[in-house]
């Protein structure tokens, strides 16, 4: 298959920090418009990889491209192509929610800003909340219009570093709605996360990172078959790492 139904390919990537070798040969390929989560225990190279494809770290070795342009050759398209969420929320929380997007709008360029702010207040499902400053929201609340700043500007891919760490339940269940419209408005999204109920809920295709390399690739299914038929993603990922499955 063409690279061109591809918006992320990597091939063997290499990254290191002094001695310690954290990415040892990196190959993974990301379809167009799909939600592909990336695993892998602390330390696996999770981040690391985010950053080479973000433009932020400079691999060792081996070649990476995001939206059909190479990472260490055209970093500005690159970054032109993406939108990136990391683990701390970045919304004004002096502004209320709909100048925080309109914010966002401005400084990217775009035409009608306020337009396109009231369309994301609404399809967010922010309703009132985006009359009040941020600073009141919950943290689910928070996310979810961090995922809606996100949008403005139609990035061709989203990443996202473990989008819903300290979050309750509720509130990372917000979170996955609005991943799910990210999915739906065509965007190519790729995340990191540890919490293997939200890979098996979100992405279609799901990488093991371990020992460096992407160990195995598949859907969930695919994932639990290679741990023996493991009853969910959870044991089969820790059985895979070599990590005791508790009883």
């Amino acid at each position: 298959m063409s690279d061109d139904a591809f918006s992320v390919v990597l091939r063997g990537i290499r990254k290191s920090y002094g001695s310690q070798q954290v990415l040892r040969g990196v190959d993974l390929q990301v379809s167009r418009g799909t939600v592909f989560a990336l695993l892998g225990e602390n330390g696996a190279g999770k981040t690391t990889t985010l950053s080479i494809l973000t433009t932020l770290l400079t691999p060792d070795a081996g070649t990476a491209q995001v939206a059909g342009f190479d990472v260490v050759r055209d970093p500005a398209q690159v970054r032109q192509a993406i939108t990136v969420i990391g683990q701390n929320v970045t919304v004004d929380p002096i502004l209320t929610g709909f100048e925080n997007l309109v914010l966002i709008g401005r400084l990217r360029h775009v035409g009608k800003p306020k337009q396109i702010a009231a369309d994301l207040v609404e399809r967010f499902g922010l309703g009132e909340a985006a009359r009040k400053a941020t600073g009141s929201y919950s943290g689910g609340m928070k996310r979810r219009l961090d995922i809606a700043m996100s949008l403005i500007g139609e990035p061709q891919v989203v990443f996202l570093d473990e989008p819903t760490t300290g979050l309750d339940p509720a509130g990372r269940r917000e979170v996955w709605a609005a991943i799910g419209q990210l999915a739906e408005r065509g965007a190519t999204v790729m995340l990191t996360t540890q919490y293997m109920e939200e890979a098996a809920r979100l992405a279609g295709t799901i990488g093991l990172l371990h020992g460096g390399v992407i160990a195995l690739e598949g859907d969930e299914a695919a994932i639990r078959r290679a741990a023996g038929d493991a009853p969910d993603l959870e044991t089969a990922f820790l059985a895979l790492t070599g990590q005791e499955v508790a009883p």
